[in-house]
């Protein structure tokens, strides 16, 4: 089972670098496989976002490391779990034009944000857990 966590700010005169490095220590018996992080700051330039991923591999051993954004870097997600019809999801959005650099169901939950929004969620079928960055809608977005 892997690890996910993550924070959005105001305050100032924090070392959130070691803030979110600490926090995925705490969690590295969830995901002794791989670790990732994710940093910004808003265009307004008024909070500090971070996530924070710690890996356990099943799916796609090879290309499933995360915080995994989509082409331009401007959607991110930690993702924790299965969906189990991603396959399926996949060639739908493939089939819209999406296009996809690994075959985790990581990746296919981007472009179903991409593609239907929040509703995405109602698409996916399985057990998981995932916050999406928005850069452009300058949101998180926590599923389900």
């Amino acid at each position: 089972m892997c690890g996910i966590a993550g924070y959005v700010s105001a305050q100032t005169g924090v070392d959130f670098a070691a803030a979110l490095r600490a926090m995925s220590t705490t969690l590295s018996h969830r995901g002794p496989d791989d670790d990732g992080f994710f940093e910004t700051v808003t265009q307004a330039g008024t909070h500090r976002v971070g996530l924070a991923h710690r890996r356990l591999s099943i799916i796609d051993l090879s290309a499933g490391h995360q915080p995994l954004g989509n082409e331009d870097g401007s959607i991110q997600i930690v993702f924790n779990g299965e969906v189990y019809n991603f396959q399926a999801l996949r060639a739908e959005l493939e089939a819209t034009g999406h296009r996809f650099a690994s075959h985790s169901d990581t990746e296919t939950i981007v472009h179903a944000y991409e593609e239907w929004g929040d509703d995405c969620v109602m698409r996916f079928r399985g057990m998981f857990a995932f916050v999406i960055w928005d850069a452009p809608r300058q949101r998180l977005f926590f599923g389900p």
